[in-house]
């Protein structure tokens, strides 16, 4: 199919297809039952996963893809499982996978490694819309969505994801099962929404705050936050946490205290009765 359609993979849409099918067949396992409602794949370029996931028992896919090399090959695909999948030409940045298909909803994908990060950030937006996502992405990416305080890994990305999910590293891809073979070795990431956030908190807040901190990492938190805007003392004060910390030392509980305390200076600032400017009495 690769041949008959001319799909060479491309390095500016982050192309490298999986093609064993005993790897892709794994991939579509770790996914969970596949049997009750949609399957959402993104950039499955010439079908390699999606063969996989009907196989598996997948009762419908909607596949996303951009490449328009792709689209015919995918066609093809949609000849065989009638019914079952639906074919989205389109950019999966610019494309919000809940207005697809009704609950239960998935996705799993081998994600392009250009703009993994930039769609799960997304996606997080509404994640508790979705039953769980199972996702391929560059070894150095998974490491940093699992990683646990005081690591190297640990970061931003780290509390943004544990804060609204469940995930865990279940295996990892070697260069040579892709064609082309990247650089770097690939894991396969399933992250489950929790119920509920692990501590309330505003997320563009919690995003605020942790850019801040991490902005420089190595700095105490009463240095690396002045970058809010804010009295800093005090706001570590409410949060209950101490300003010679770093942000790696920081739980993801902790961040959320101190999102939350922000969030509070803020109202309180915005309430405050302005002063007269002119000075007439």
């Amino acid at each position: 199919m690769i041949a008959r359609y001319g799909i060479g993979a491309r390095k500016s849409l982050g192309q490298n297809f999986i093609l064993d099918l005993n790897l892709t067949r794994r991939i579509a396992r770790a996914a969970g039952p596949l049997d009750d409602g949609t399957t959402i794949e993104i950039g499955p370029g010439p079908g390699g996963l999606t063969r996989a996931l009907f196989d598996e028992g997948a009762a419908r896919v909607i596949a996303i893809e951009r490449d328009p090399r792709c689209l015919a090959a995918l066609g093809e695909l949609a000849a065989l499982y009638p019914g079952r999948l639906a074919i989205v030409d389109g950019d999966a940045l610019k494309i919000d996978p809940v207005t697809l298909a009704e609950k239960p909803r998935r996705i799993v994908a081998n994600l392009p490694y250009n703009i993994a990060t930039a769609l799960l950030l997304r996606w997080l937006d509404r994640i508790g819309e979705y039953e769980s996502l199972t996702l391929m992405f560059q070894r150095e990416v998974a490491e940093r969505l699992v990683a646990a305080p005081r690591t190297s890994a640990y970061g931003r990305l780290s509390i943004l994801v544990q804060w609204l999910c469940e995930a865990r590293i279940l295996f990892d891809i070697p260069p040579r099962a892709f064609t082309p073979a990247p650089k770097v070795t690939s894991s396969v990431v399933r992250l489950v929404p929790r119920p509920m956030p692990l501590a309330p908190a505003d997320k563009a807040v919690l995003e605020r705050v942790t850019a801040a901190a991490f902005g420089q990492r190595r700095k105490m938190l009463r240095a690396s936050l002045k970058s809010l805007g804010v009295p800093v003392e005090p706001l570590l004060a409410a949060a209950g946490i101490a300003g010679t910390a770093r942000a790696e030392e920081l739980s993801v509980t902790e961040f959320c205290a101190l999102a939350s305390a922000l969030a509070l200076t803020s109202d309180q600032t915005r309430s405050r009765p302005r002063s007269d400017a002119s000075g007439s009495k």
